[in-house]
């Protein structure tokens, strides 16, 4: 049996989450090294990297799994926002079942379906920061009447703007929940009392608060204060403690072959030309790497195609003519129909058949593909 002890350092999972214009993503961009997954364009007018729109929830999937094949791509990966991301998961759902609605479902079941997909996300997400990448998830904040069962009454609480199921499975995955709002405070102003007299609100001051309260969701795990000023610097020691611990381990592993070679010194430039040389071949690999990940395939498709295929299409580069084989040897329709005009001939069939199982089309191209060139070899 073994039995591990201590604390472990890792890459951080984030939500924060608030009142639209509070500065969210500004705040997210602070994080070292982020990469943005934007799913509303809130970030258009800010100077930061970020991957290309999703126009499905199948994008944001494949664009997660990206990041963790290449982790040298960024050091924070930042979806913006989550429920924007959730609406992507809701059409997902719905068109894959053949429904209009989600409420179309029945009685829950719908919502059931919405926790099992967005489910898939958090794993992946997961994934994410076991190569050592920190997550953040941003989130629009509702107001909601709360009654306590064991109370009379009810009240108004803070949450995120995510489906019931959702949200409880968002917070337990989370290691920091912080809940960001414009602190005001109700001031009397005639004498007469808050009840009966006339108010005035004052402040305005950005807050953070971490910890839970009756009137918002909020956790930390890190002993943080209940309120502190909306500022990254407020939690920029959580994260960049456990950023900064993973180069030094790397370095120690790399050191010593470099110093090994220093025993057999004969003196000679074309030695040390030698110990120079894999320094730069070194340095070199990250620097490709991240430009790879980041810059789509150069594949042209035709704009009359929907979005949300034309999109997948370009990020895999698969042309129509892929897509049109495939379609005709499962027997939907015939391959002189143009991929452009499925939807004519056959409605709801790109978003709920190509895009819905863009994993299973995708592998039955390859497959394909790879048939035909054994053929022609």
């Amino acid at each position: 049996m073994q039995i591990i002890k201590g604390k472990l350092p890792g890459a951080k999972k984030t939500v924060v989450y608030g009142p639209e214009g509070i500065g969210k993503s500004t705040f997210a961009a602070r994080f070292p090294d982020p990469v943005f997954i934007d799913t509303e364009g809130s970030t258009k007018d800010m100077d930061v990297a970020r991957l290309p729109e999703p126009s499905s929830w199948t994008m944001i999937l494949n664009q997660v799994s990206d990041v963790i094949k290449t982790p040298n791509v960024c050091k924070t990966l930042i979806v913006d926002t989550a429920d924007w991301a959730e609406t992507l998961c809701t059409t997902s759902v719905c068109t894959k079942n053949q429904k209009s609605s989600i409420e179309d479902f029945g009685y829950g079941k719908g919502y059931t379906y919405i926790q099992e997909e967005f489910g898939k996300l958090l794993n992946l997400l997961t994934d994410v920061t076991k190569v050592g990448i920190n997550v953040v998830l941003t989130a629009h904040a509702k107001m909601r009447k709360f009654e306590q069962p064991d109370e009379m009454g009810a009240y108004d609480r803070w949450e995120m703007k995510l489906s019931k199921g959702v949200a409880p499975m968002v917070k337990e995955w989370a290691d920091m929940v912080l809940f960001c709002n414009y602190k005001t405070m109700v001031v009397n102003v005639d004498g007469q009392g808050a009840q009966k007299g006339k108010n005035k609100a004052q402040g305005g001051r950005r807050v953070m608060y971490t910890t839970h309260h009756s009137c918002w969701d909020a956790k930390n795990r890190y002993g943080l204060p209940d309120e502190v000023p909306f500022e990254y610097d407020s939690i920029r020691h959580i994260i960049e403690s456990s950023v900064a611990g993973n180069p030094i381990s790397e370095e120690k592993k790399t050191t010593p072959p470099v110093t090994q070679p220093k025993q057999e010194d004969s003196g000679s430039t074309v030695s040390q030309s030698r110990e120079e040389s894999p320094k730069e071949e070194k340095a070199a690999p990250p620097v490709d790497t991240k430009s790879e990940s980041v810059s789509p395939p150069d594949v042209k498709i035709d704009e009359r195609i929907p979005k949300a295929l034309r999109d997948l299409m370009i990020r895999n580069q698969v042309d129509e003519w892929d897509i049109q084989n495939v379609v005709a040897a499962r027997g939907y329709l015939t391959s002189d129909i143009p991929v452009w005009k499925y939807e004519e001939v056959n409605p709801g069939f790109i978003d709920g058949v190509l895009v819905a199982a863009w994993d299973q089309v995708y592998a039955m191209i390859k497959e394909m593909k790879k048939n035909d060139s054994l053929v022609f070899n």
